[in-house]
């Protein structure tokens, strides 16, 4: 009866002092979450990356704080997460931001943008720049907190059915690519299609696109383009260092702990590096197994880069123009990014250039 008595006076502060406070804490931190990816289980590194953020999830907090993975299309539609997250449907994502352009060209900021930032200079961006900021200010009228998820690193030009030989191959060319570098091929005459992953094989063998690009010859090998499609260009110009990102709902967000605010923050910065680590690790091999397999790779020529960049500029200018939430984002960006482009050629560049040369 007296214990009775102590505890309803005593509340909390008295429920701590008497030491019982850790089993009653914990038992209100049972969290169980959904994430939606927007890619196949099949490339383990893309897809990958949010099963590390649920294992690491999941180990910080003895398992008390659980994230099932789900490919794209068991919960929601590759391409419906951020209306998903939005609508509080489930509680969070791993996605490439770009795909959502058509909602907002900010949106592609935190993936990649044609002739944008490599994926040091994205995440110096975020982390230490002002990228995280300004993604966090725009994404708050979807109901989305982000974090960085991953980094392909720049990727290839991709697969093409017939020789890119100039600009003028470019146009009618019928090219699945992701984010809005649609819009600047459309500049040069191409057809960009936006498709999901899981759909693009069966979409180049039946014809109805003549090219497609992914990531790099690591998931591109598993994907079997090369089968269909010989010629591999380089560089994916539209992609310099194309960023994914875990999209949580801000509601879901703000009901947890500091502390699991703060593991759920590093866990998908774990995520981050070991996804771009995968990738440096294994498309050296692939590149070679694409090749021995008939792959005919080139670099795109130089009048198509040119037509491509100045293309890229024409349409900034013109969001410039037309979109606040793209001008006052861009402001920022171009500016760090013009500073890493001045201040990388000087170290790696001219590190990896010489490194490049050696017969190693």
């Amino acid at each position: 009866m007296e214990r009775r008595k102590f505890l309803k006076n005593a509340g909390i502060a008295g429920v701590l002092a008497a030491g019982s406070a850790p089993a009653i804490v914990h038992a209100q931190q049972q969290i169980r979450w959904r994430l939606a990816s927007s890619f196949p289980k099949s490339l383990d590194t893309i897809y990958g990356a949010a099963e590390t953020f649920s294992k690491n999830v999941s180990e910080a907090t003895g398992g008390k704080f659980t994230v099932t993975v789900h490919a794209g299309g068991e919960l929601v539609p590759a391409f419906g997460v951020v209306d998903a997250i939005q609508q509080g449907t489930i509680e969070c994502a791993h996605t490439a931001p770009y795909y959502f352009f058509g909602k907002n060209e900010a949106f592609a900021f935190d993936c990649a943008i044609p002739f944008g930032m490599n994926s040091r200079s994205l995440t110096a961006w975020m982390y230490d720049g002002n990228g995280t900021k300004l993604m966090r200010e725009f994404y708050a009228q979807y109901n989305i907190v982000n974090f960085p998820m991953g980094n392909t690193g720049a990727q290839m030009g991709g697969w093409y059915r017939k020789q890119i030989k100039s600009v003028a191959d470019i146009n009618g060319l019928k090219m699945r690519i992701g984010g809005f570098g649609g819009r600047v091929l459309a500049k040069l005459g191409g057809v960009p299609q936006n498709i999901p992953g899981g759909e693009i094989y069966q979409s180049l063998e039946k014809g109805t696109i003549d090219a497609t690009e992914w990531v790099g010859p690591y998931d591109d090998e598993k994907l079997g383009f090369h089968k269909v499609a010989p010629y591999y260009y380089y560089p994916g110009w539209w992609e310099g260092g194309a960023q994914l990102s875990l999209y949580v709902n801000s509601k879901a967000f703000e009901g947890l702990s500091p502390e699991y605010k703060a593991i759920l923050r590093q866990a998908a910065s774990d995520a981050h590096v070991v996804m771009q680590a995968k990738y440096d690790a294994r498309n050296p091999t692939a590149l070679k197994k694409l090749i021995a397999e008939g792959a005919k790779l080139g670099r795109f020529p130089k009048d198509v880069m040119d037509a491509a960049f100045k293309a890229s500029r024409e349409v900034y200018a013109e969001l410039n123009d037309t979109n606040p939430a793209w001008k006052k984002i861009y402001t920022d960006y171009a500016r760090f990014l013009a500073d890493q482009y001045q201040w990388q050629p000087i170290a790696d560049g001219s590190f990896d250039q010489y490194m490049g040369a050696q017969k190693l």
